[in-house]
């Protein structure tokens, strides 16, 4: 695939980024694309690796290196279809996934990977520009009903490749506008907008039905959803946050990392901020000393949305230990392995620390003041489990203004719609469903995504929903000629 010579021609090249200070003025993407020839010029760097292990690092296993080789020939429409045929959205995987894929690759063992996910958002947006990307309507209808309960990218990929097979599919949102997490839980800088309502109006055209405004388990109960349809599939995330339960929790200053990003992306989009009618204060960083706790991808976010802001400064805390700068290649690949990331977020402006515990948030006139904080250690055990352990004479205290908990999620939320339907759950409080059937302990009642398997990522999540599409559809016709 690819020149055959190229891994050894051609350095590796990716996106590159307007300057910061232009870039913290607003909340556009800032990066700037790659020329068709440098794509091509990228493509070329796929060697014939023989056994291509980018296929199982990339959960939806997209077929890699046709698509680098198909680039550097030129032949673009061809490579969207590849493209296309195990992933229907690779503008979002293009932008916001952490590609697994090219720690997978097997130029990664020596060298460094090809830069497979900035080609996949050339091939995309390439096709969007030239028109390919069209509406692919169903010859016949089935006369089957489905309803998808959340929007996020499980329900979408689900919801496209049910009316794709023939079925009247109805996609219900219990926010404002569909999209899930990806609407309003990711910033605008790294993921805009406008690209989902661009997949909406496709999907759209080939027959789903979008309901937003439609909190299935609240103000619709499940039953008469069930009533209605022949299938019910479930893709409402898992939007339980993981809390933080120390003196001071409870302070004016202290929010979810999604609230807080969830109301700039509401902001930005002109909606209400105060979304049940219950005077939600509003949560600005402009001016503050910001303190994420959790040193992930959601804590990334919240410091570039506090940088734009105009906070001033922001501190991101991690309880594990400092990662490596450079991962052991040769007892990791092609596995993902642990090793320092540092987003853009960061190149704008943050201090990061590991190994740091939290003890107690410190109030001045009911808000937020101080934390006080103390490090740790990890060692191992005698049974060879890490334990964590504080470090004598090691407190300190942090200014804050403005507290962030960004640490995860631990399950989806089971008051209303999952109590009431009286779905199986697993040991994580998920939804009990294999990935064979997806179907639930609930007859007709499927799941998939983060719901059934935990916070993960937009990639797993399509994969989830392609397969539980096919699921579905072989459960209502008897035979299904969906892909796996």
């Amino acid at each position: 695939m690819g020149k055959p010579t190229g891994f050894m021609e051609i350095a590796r090249r990716d996106l590159s980024y307007e300057p910061t200070a232009e870039r913290l003025r607003n909340y556009n993407e800032f990066t700037i694309p790659m020329s068709e020839p440098e794509a091509r010029q990228q493509g070329a760097r796929c060697m014939d690796c023989g056994i291509p292990f980018c296929h199982t690092g990339c959960p939806v296993n997209n077929i890699i290196p046709e698509w680098n080789d198909l680039v550097y020939q030129g032949e673009w429409h061809e490579a969207l279809r590849v493209l296309h045929s195990t992933n229907n959205f690779p503008e979002f995987t293009g932008r916001i996934c952490p590609a697994p894929c090219e720690a997978s690759c097997t130029l990664n063992i020596t060298d460094q990977p090809v830069t497979i996910k900035t080609i996949e958002v050339s091939i995309v947006e390439k096709g969007w520009a030239e028109g390919w990307i069209v509406p692919r309507i169903a010859k016949h209808r089935t006369g089957k009903t489905v309803a998808v309960v959340g929007s996020g990218p499980a329900g979408m990929a689900c919801s496209q490749q049910l009316a794709r097979a023939g079925h009247n599919v109805v996609l219900f949102e219990k926010n404002a506008r569909i999209g899930g997490l990806m609407r309003y839980g990711i910033p605008d800088f790294k993921l805009e907008k406008k690209f989902i309502d661009r997949r909406m109006a496709q999907m759209r055209a080939e027959g789903v039905e979008f309901r937003a405004n439609s909190h299935i388990g609240g103000a619709i109960p499940i039953e008469e959803v069930r009533e209605k349809f022949d299938a019910v599939v479930l893709t409402g995330g898992a939007e339980h946050p993981r809390d933080m339960p120390v003196p001071g929790r409870e302070l004016d200053g202290v929010h979810f990392a999604m609230e807080f990003l969830g109301q700039q992306n509401r902001r930005l989009a002109g909606e209400s901020l105060d979304l049940d009618g219950g005077g939600r204060p509003e949560i600005l960083a402009t001016g503050k000393h910001v303190v994420v706790i959790g040193g992930g991808d959601t804590g990334s976010d919240c410091v570039g949305t506090s940088n734009r802001q105009g906070a001033a400064s922001v501190t991101q805390l991690e309880i594990m230990p400092k990662p490596p700068e450079h991962e052991d290649k040769a007892l990791t690949w092609p596995n993902w392995p642990n090793k320092l990331r540092t987003s853009s977020s960061h190149d704008e402006g943050c201090t990061r620390d590991w190994s740091v515990l939290t003890k107690n948030i410190r109030a001045a006139n009911g808000k937020v003041e101080a934390l006080e904080l103390v490090r740790v250690s990890w060692d191992k055990g005698a049974a060879g489990a890490m334990t964590m352990n504080e470090v004598a004479d090691s407190a300190f205290e942090l200014k804050a203004d403005l507290v962030l908990l960004a640490m995860g999620f631990v399950h989806p939320t089971k008051a209303g719609m999952l109590e009431d339907l009286g779905v199986a759950l697993d040991d994580r409080g998920n939804v009990r469903a294999d990935t064979l059937d997806y179907q639930t302990s609930v007859e007709g009642v499927f799941a998939a995504g983060d719901m059934r398997r935990g916070q993960s990522l937009v990639v797993w999540a399509i994969r989830e929903g392609r397969q539980c599409a096919r699921a579905v559809d072989q459960a209502l016709m008897g035979s299904t000629i969906l892909p796996r």
